[in-house]
C-alpha cells in the first residue's frame, strides 16, 4: 500500500473545486452551506437554518437538498425534522470553498490534477511507500516516563472537573518540562518536550490536549477551529505525536495520524511514533500521578 502526497493533495483540490462549483454564484446556497458549517454543532435543523439565513423554509430545504445530493453534507433527522450534518473534509476547507465559489477567475486557476494533465504541465509525484516508512502506534503504557500507569487499572473517564489546562500542566510536571506553554489559535502543539523517554531513549514529543470544553466523541473536525489541528501537530519538529482527550476518541483520528506519520517518516527518515490518550487512559495517568495534578 502507498500514500501519494501529490495524489492526496490533488484529489482534495478536486473535491474543493467541485464543492465550489456546486455552490456556484447562488447567494442562497452559499448562505445555507455557510450556516451548516458555522459553529461547533455537528447538525443543524431546517428551523435552525431558517433563523440563521433569514431564508424561507422551502428555500432552505431546496438548497439543503442540493448540497446533500452533491455530497457536501449529510442529511439526518434531529428533533423530529430534517437536519443537515457537517462532513469533516468540507468543514476544514469551507473558507476556501466559499471564496472560490464567489470568484470565477480564482476557481478557474485553482490547481487540480485534471487541469495539470490537460495543460501538459509537469506533475511532481512523491509516492510514500508504507514499507519504507518507519512508523509505530503506541499507547501511554509504552512510555517509560509514565511507567507508574502500568500498575493502574481502568477507572472510568477523566472527570470533567479536570480542565484541559490542569491536565496539561500535570503532564508537563510528570515529564519534568520547564517553561510556560500558552494557548493561542495558531499553535502547532499544546506541549513540546524532549524529556520523555520511550524504550529507554529520550524522544521529542508533541502533545495536543482537548478537555471537557469539547463534547462528544472526538473527531478530526473537532480538533482546531478549522479542523486542521492534527496536520499542524505533525508540522512540529517531533518524532512522537500524542493526542489526549477527556472522553472517547474516534478511530478516524488515529487513521489521520497514521497517514501523517507515514509522510513525516518518509520526509525526515526518522521513526515516527503516534498514539491517542483517551478518557480512560487520561484517568489512569491522573490517578497514577495525582500529586502532579
Amino acid at each position: 500500500m502507498s500514500v501519494s502526497v501529490s495524489d492526496s493533495l490533488s484529489n482534495a483540490n478536486e473535491q474543493i473545486e467541485r464543492a465550489a462549483k456546486v455552490i456556484g454564484r447562488s447567494n442562497d446556497r452559499a448562505a445555507v452551506f455557510s450556516a451548516i458549517y458555522h459553529g461547533k454543532r455537528q447538525a443543524k435543523t431546517v428551523s435552525d437554518l431558517v433563523l440563521t439565513t433569514s431564508l424561507g423554509r422551502m428555500r432552505v430545504l431546496q438548497e439543503g437538498r442540493r448540497l446533500f445530493r452533491n455530497g457536501l453534507v449529510n442529511q439526518v433527522k434531529k428533533d423530529g425534522e430534517v437536519a443537515y450534518e457537517k462532513i469533516d473534509f468540507f468543514h476544514v476547507h469551507k473558507g476556501t470553498i466559499l471564496k472560490l465559489s464567489r470568484d470565477a477567475k480564482k476557481l478557474a486557476a485553482y490547481p487540480t490534477k485534471r487541469k495539470g494533465e490537460r495543460s501538459g504541465g509537469v506533475t511532481i509525484k512523491i509516492a510514500l511507500e508504507r514499507k519504507t516508512a518507519k512508523i509505530r502506534q503506541i499507547t501511554i503504557d509504552d512510555i517509560d516516563s509514565f511507567s507508574k500507569i502500568r500498575g493502574v487499572g481502568p477507572n472510568g473517564h477523566l472527570p470533567k472537573s479536570v480542565s484541559e489546562k490542569k491536565f496539561k500542566l500535570g503532564v508537563q510536571k510528570v515529564a519534568g518540562q520547564p517553561g510556560e506553554f500558552k494557548d493561542w489559535g495558531g499553535e502547532k502543539n499544546d506541549l513540546f518536550t524532549t524529556n520523555i523517554r520511550i524504550a529507554g531513549l529520550r524522544r521529542p514529543v508533541a502533545f495536543a490536549f482537548k478537555g471537557p470544553g469539547t463534547v462528544g466523541k472526538l473527531t478530526p473536525g473537532k480538533l482546531g477551529k478549522n479542523g486542521d489541528q492534527i496536520q499542524r501537530l505533525f508540522e512540529t519538529a517531533a518524532e512522537v505525536f500524542l493526542i489526549q482527550y477527556w472522553a472517547e476518541i474516534d478511530e478516524s483520528v488515529l487513521k489521520q495520524m497514521e497517514q501523517l506519520a507515514v509522510a513525516k517518516s518518509v520526509m525526515t527518515g526518522n521513526e515516527i511514533l503516534y498514539g491517542i490518550v483517551d478518557g480512560q487512559d487520561s484517568r489512569r495517568l491522573f490517578d497514577a500521578y495525582i500529586s502532579k495534578f
